[in-house]
């Protein structure tokens, strides 16, 4: 079974690919850093409730936990 952490990075990464942006747009329009955005996407970093609630915004996704 997957953790949360990479159930959410997989939601993200399909999302992000389904919109076409790339990696460095989402960290810009959320206020992160690209680095710190990739590193959640392949779920190496546990981001905080305010960080995911600006990326799903920035991806007009609800995320699912």
């Amino acid at each position: 079974m997957a953790s949360t952490r990479e159930s959410i990075a997989k939601q993200l990464k399909e999302a992000r690919e389904k919109s076409g942006l790339t990696q460095a747009d989402v960290a810009e329009k959320s206020e992160i850093t690209t680095n710190y955005y990739a590193m959640i996407e392949r779920a190496e970093v546990n981001a905080n409730s305010d960080i995911l609630g600006r990326i799903a915004k920035t991806l007009k996704i609800t995320i699912k936990i």
